[in-house]
């Protein structure tokens, strides 16, 4: 059995965790997401508390019980508090900013590349050079963060580009002075 898959789940109070055959439904204030559960993981509530079972003695299968298990505490966590991520634009004239219901991004192309904001995803840039894009389901909020820093990574010779906040890029010494 996997040592993360046998962690017992927390469920707050104003979270409800139902199944319906192989579904599991977790909805709390911020909405409702829903997940399909491999037949080898067995799933119950009790005193407030989200347990998952493995009978199987393969390791894939032993490996979708931890996995499960993670994915469900991110579910429980999305509806309670939600997922954030921040990125940050460095450049001259570089910029993002919210045009009805998709972000622009400046970035030194010849034109603004534009992003839809998919539902269930808020993005919101209260200054030109910081994005931040806000949700309650996990994945969905890191593959839409992804998707902006892959436009433009940050560089190393100058740092021009889209960054998380806290990632550090390593510098690199630009072209030495020829001698001669």
């Amino acid at each position: 059995m996997s040592r993360i898959g046998k962690k017992p789940i927390e469920v707050p109070k104003n979270v409800k965790v139902s199944f319906s055959g192989s579904k599991m439904a977790v909805e709390g204030p911020k909405g409702k997401l829903e997940m399909e559960i491999h037949p080898c993981v067995k799933a119950e509530v009790k005193d407030n508390h989200l347990t998952f079972h493995c009978a199987a003695e393969q390791k894939a299968e032993k490996a979708l019980h931890g996995t499960t298990r993670s994915i469900a505490a991110g579910m429980i966590r999305g509806v309670t508090e939600g997922f954030a991520k921040e990125l940050l634009i460095e450049g001259v004239g570089f910029k993002a900013q919210i045009q009805g219901g998709a972000l622009s991004l400046s970035l030194g192309f010849t034109h603004p590349v534009v992003f839809q904001v998919p539902p269930g995803i808020s993005v919101e840039a209260p200054k030109p050079t910081q994005v931040f894009v806000r949700g309650m389901d996990k994945v969905k909020v890191g593959e839409f963060a992804a998707g902006l820093r892959r436009v433009f990574e940050a560089e190393p010779y100058k740092g021009k580009g889209i960054r998380y906040l806290g990632e550090a890029v390593r510098r690199k010494a630009g072209k030495a002075a020829a001698k001669a």
